[in-house]
């Protein structure tokens, strides 16, 4: 273990983020709105600590190894979303206390969404741009993450989303250095940003809530600059513009650079789990329409407008809403919060366990059936024309039995904390799968759960962002043996 570079590179990292912190305070000298002092304060600290961190190693040079790479990846998010909690603790948010300020952070750059404040409409707009570009900066980690760096640590099958040949069905090659994987998906990202940016803006949103929306639906966020999220606007326009880029953004983004680089939409139609993704929205959108109609009596066209952009927001882990979609009938909140156990494609912005989990999944269960029926019978799970090695199928299941029982731990100790069985059950489904919110005593937020549950789902935000595995081979004495 190369601890010291480690060390270094956190120390970079942190005189990075703490640059974050700047565009807030000009924010809060544009509107004028006293909030700049917190961000100065954040400033300071994270640049110091960082600048420490870098001058006490700076003679530390070297590549990192495979377990080097584990660790930066998890303190990459474990740190910089405790001192982005500096600002957020400093801005005088009223009853917000330290766990609060930890977990808006750590919701903010994981994607998730989930929220301890209460009356955003009434916060400063400097705070309100730092919560939304959270959510940026984050989404844009996830990425690089989930297709330049994970696959070149193995972990859970997403050896399929490798950054020299980003998986199994994709012909095309990504660039294959990191560096230049990563350049090309911040163009694409930053693309998609100002493309809806604009067209919120063109749609009747203010400049600030059309950037600052952009930031976090692109991001596959949900955090918003109003206690009714993208209700408050009260425009379908808006709404399916929102919808449209949710969309896209829960695609892989390897395929969006294929897309581009080719100039065709053949990746797309060629991805099976590009198609699987758009069936799952499509049988989602359909059944709340048709609850919406029969049990609601809502129009068509008002269950359908609602039934596709709640679908869509849920089962890509955004975490948007137009209604409180909690109060509708039967079955459909809790649908809605199963449809974000399947999450995004591998390699978009979207939490969840993937879509392409869920069809190895499928595809394993259906091979075992089969092989009663044929016992002698020698069967190969395809992915496109692609035969896929055991090793993965073997990771898959591994990440799968992993993520369950982290689950039910997660959701015993907020039991156990004094949450009913749905407060649990959704709390912990809505942040390891970093979608936001929940049912129960969390389904507007979660300013009522105590400091202890805040701080068991900040951990549950990390395992679901960073993929499970990635966190928990920390936790294993071998890693640290020398």
């Amino acid at each position: 273990m190369q601890s010291k570079l480690v060390i270094r590179i956190l120390g970079i990292l942190l005189m990075i983020f703490s640059t974050t912190m700047i565009p807030p305070i000009i924010v809060s000298i544009l509107y004028g709105d006293g909030g700049g002092a917190a961000f100065f304060t954040g400033f300071f600290i994270s640049m110091f600590t960082g600048l420490l961190l870098f001058l006490f190693n700076k003679e530390q040079q070297g590549e990192l190894r495979n377990r080097d790479g584990f660790l930066v990846v998890v303190l990459f998010w474990a740190v910089l979303s405790l001192f982005g909690a500096i600002p957020l603790y400093f801005s005088e948010i009223e009853n917000f206390g330290v766990a609060d300020a930890v977990f808006e952070s750590f919701s903010g750059l994981t994607t998730t969404g989930a929220t301890a404040i209460v009356g955003l409409d009434g916060l400063p707009h400097s705070v309100l741009f730092y919560r939304q570009q959270l959510q940026w900066l984050g989404g844009m980690g996830i990425i690089v993450l989930a297709v330049a760096i994970l696959p070149m640590l193995g972990i859970g099958g997403m050896q399929l989303y490798r950054a020299e040949t980003p998986g199994p069905v994709k012909d095309s090659k990504l660039t294959p250095r990191i560096a230049g994987t990563a350049k090309a998906l911040w163009y694409i990202y930053l693309g998609l940003t100002v493309a809806c940016a604009l067209a919120y803006w063109g749609a009747g949103m203010s400049l600030f809530d059309a950037i600052s929306h952009s930031f976090s639906t692109v991001a596959i966020g949900g955090f918003s600059t109003h206690d009714d999220s993208i209700g408050w606007f009260s425009s379908t326009r808006i709404e399916m513009i929102c919808t449209l880029f949710m969309i896209i953004s829960g695609v892989n983004f390897s395929l969006h650079f294929a897309a581009v680089r080719r100039l065709s939409i053949q990746p797309y139609g060629n991805d099976p789990e590009f198609k699987v993704y758009l069936s799952i929205i499509a049988i989602v959108t359909l059944l709340a329409a048709v609850v919406l109609v029969v049990q609601a009596g809502n129009s068509f066209s008002e269950a359908f407008t609602d039934g596709l952009f709640h679908a869509v927001s849920m089962a890509t882990t955004t975490g948007f809403a137009t209604e409180k979609f909690y109060t509708w009938p039967v079955f459909l909140p809790v649908l809605l919060i199963f449809a974000s156990f399947i999450g995004g494609c591998a390699g978009s912005t979207g939490g969840g366990i993937k879509v392409v989990r869920f069809l190895l999944l499928f595809k394993q269960g259906s091979r075992e059936i089969r092989k009663l029926i044929h016992p002698n019978a020698i069967f190969k799970i395809r992915i496109g024309a692609n035969v896929l090695p055991e090793n993965i199928i073997e990771a898959v299941w591994g990440f799968f039995a992993a993520y369950v029982a982290l689950f039910f731990l997660f959701m015993l100790v907020l039991m156990a904390d004094g949450l009913d069985q749905i407060t649990a059950f959704s709390a912990v489904a809505a942040c390891m799968n970093n979608l936001g919110p929940g049912l129960g005593g969390v389904a507007a937020n979660y300013s009522e759960i105590s400091a202890l549950s805040k701080w068991t789902l900040c951990l549950a935000m990390l395992f679901g962002r960073l993929e499970i595995f990635t966190l928990l081979v920390l936790f294993s004495p071998d890693f640290w043996r020398s």
